[in-house]
Formats: C-alpha cells, structure tokens, sequence
C-alpha cells in the first residue's frame, strides 16, 4: 500500500479557506486560490483517509479506505452535481469522507462518515438512504423475531452510550403489505437507519486529536452500522 503522512490536523489557512469558499463560492475565486486548496484542504484530508482508515479498519476489519481525490474513493470531490439541483453553486463547502466495507457504491452501503465544514466536525455511522432491494431486505429484518429484536437492542445500546441522534424515519405511515400493529411497527417507517453524533467544535480537527476522538464516537455508534451490515450485506452491496 502507498504509504501517506499521518494526520496532523488541518492548518488555520484550510479551515479559514472553508469559510471563504462559502463567502465565495464561484470559479474564478476557486481557482485564484486553488493552491491553498489543495495544500491545506486537500493534503490533510488525504492523510485523514489514511490516518483515520487504518484505525477504523483495526477495530472494524471490513472497513476499507480509498486515498484517491477523484471521487472514486473515500474523500467526496469539492466539486458539486448542479445537473438537478436549484443551488448552482459549484463547491460544496465542507469536506466530507465516507469509510465502508465496499469501495464500490459506497453511498449505497453502511458506514462511517466524517464532515468537516468551517465551524464543526460532524459524525454519522449507518446507512443515509437504502436502495431498493435494501430497503425490502430491510423491512423483512425488521418483523423477523431474531434480526427485529437485534436491530432494536442495537440501537437501544447506541442511544444508551451519550448524546446520539437517530435519523432516517421519513414515511408517516407503516408501508402497505405491512402490519401497522406490529411491536416494531415504527422501524418500518424508516428509509435509511443512521445516527449522528454530536458536533464537534472545529478546534478539534486543528490536530491529530482528531483521529482519536472520531474513533471514540464511531466505536459507540458502530452497533447499528455493523446491525445494517451483517443483516443486510453480507453478500455485498445489492444490486440495484
């Protein structure tokens, strides 16, 4: 494996050029200061994915990651699709990293997430959106005696650990085919299973605490990621 610089923290120019880019957010701005981007914002976020990808994989060993900057591994580009959305603006303004135990379709799998914007450093493990085979495999685990019971003794252990929040319950109604008296009813109102923990003060990404603290967190969070894992991936990411 390529060997990378272990995370030190980002530089106050990285964050500050976070802050800039949303005061900013246009192309020739982008590219005047394109340099302080990649030496500040860039560079140490690839040493995240390293530094960080590597304890996650010590105590999750189906967890990989992926130090390429073109999307294509566990870094999300700076770069916006715009094709469909209202907001034209081209950056996003936060950088964002996901880890998982597939490079492929790694938005499609559960996992463990990191965003960093200018003010905060934010923590999700789970899954944000399930696909549709998921999300039928999903349900099925839910009124199943032995993954339902599971699922709700995983996330009972989470919420028990501190201040996390649960995400993912979209639908206001139990979907048709399925019984609306069911004990555990209420999952199956559910998208996506995910948990954020709390924000993170930006200090916190300045040094290689970082690293640390995330791992922390991800630890207490990860009975519902490995839950989603085991339950609904085993075999890999479903076919869509």
């Amino acid at each position: 494996m390529t060997s990378y610089a272990v995370f030190t923290g980002f530089p106050d120019e990285g964050i500050q050029f976070l802050h800039d880019l949303r005061d900013n957010n246009h192309k020739d701005w982008f590219d005047a200061h394109k340099s302080i981007y990649q030496k500040s914002v860039q560079a140490p976020a690839v040493a995240l994915v390293a530094t960080l990808g590597e304890q996650l994989h010590a105590h999750f060993p189906q967890i990989t990651y992926d130090t390429r900057t073109n999307g294509g591994g566990s870094m999300m580009r700076i770069y916006r699709d715009t094709r469909f959305s209202a907001d034209k603006t081209p950056y996003k303004t936060n950088v964002a990293m996901m880890f998982t135990a597939d490079a492929k379709g790694r938005m499609e799998q559960p996992g463990f997430g990191l965003q960093i914007s200018g003010e905060a450093v934010e923590l999700v493990a789970g899954l944000f959106q399930f696909s549709k085979p998921a999300l039928e495999a999903y349900r099925q685990a839910v009124i199943d005696d032995t993954q339902g019971a599971a699922l709700a003794a995983a996330v009972a252990q989470v919420m028990s650990s501190g201040e996390y929040t649960l995400g993912g319950e979209t639908y206001k109604r139990v979907p048709t085919g399925y019984d609306a008296q069911h004990p555990r009813a209420g999952w199956l109102k559910y998208s996506g299973l995910h948990v954020f923990a709390p924000a993170l003060p930006i200090d916190v990404a300045r040094d290689a605490t970082l690293v640390d603290v995330a791992v922390g967190h991800f630890r207490h969070m990860a009975p519902i990621q490995v839950w989603l894992e085991n339950t609904l991936f085993e075999e890999g990411v479903p076919e869509i």
